[in-house]
């Protein structure tokens, strides 16, 4: 009985975190994402490198992932709005410039990849929660390569991180609910 009384509670956080993370996410304005091409991958362990030996390459994932190619395009004062991955993604600029903002900055220093510049930048995802706007007076795009656990969400909307007057954007909620759900061993 005490186990059943246990779900419950936890059953009752994940809702409640799940309903203040949704109240409290922020919203993407001015960007859009379509997705060119989705693949589901096998398990996978790569390790190349080049000749000479300068350059070298691991890549390893446990159990299915899905692949996805996204084209994200920002108009002027464009915004994502603060969100994370499952997984990580590549992310090419081609045109235009975007800034990246980190949640766990407390300077909230802003990170700048263009077309004609610095143009690629790697979000780890994995709950790296960050916001990309676009500050410029063009429109920006990007081509972004995603790997994500198989069947999962591919983006995850997150309250903006409680440090108000250090964003691009009004902060008001320092609230953040982490958790993990992990069922009981079974008894034999």
């Amino acid at each position: 009985m005490k186990s059943k009384w246990v779900w419950a509670v936890l059953v009752a956080l994940a809702g409640l975190a799940l309903y203040a993370g949704n109240v409290l996410a922020t919203p993407s304005t001015g960007f859009t994402s379509a997705t060119l091409a989705k693949a589901q991958l096998d398990e996978l362990n790569i390790k190349a490198h080049s000749k000479p030996d300068h350059w070298k390459v691991k890549l390893k994932t446990k159990g299915l992932s899905d692949l996805y190619v996204q084209s994200n395009v920002w108009s002027p004062g464009g915004s994502s709005g603060w969100h994370t991955h499952p997984g990580p993604s590549l992310i090419t600029v081609t045109a235009g410039a975007v800034t990246v903002y980190e949640g766990d900055d407390p300077s909230c220093a802003p990170h700048v990849y263009s077309a004609t510049g610095t143009n690629a930048f790697v979000d780890v995802g994995g709950g790296d929660v960050h916001l990309v706007r676009n500050e410029g007076t063009v429109e920006a795009r990007a081509v972004v390569v995603q790997f994500v656990p198989t069947g999962a969400v591919r983006r995850i909307d997150a309250p903006a991180p409680g440090a108000p007057g250090k964003t691009p954007e009004t902060l008001s909620s320092p609230l953040v609910v982490e958790f993990q759900l992990r069922p009981a061993p079974l008894a034999h």
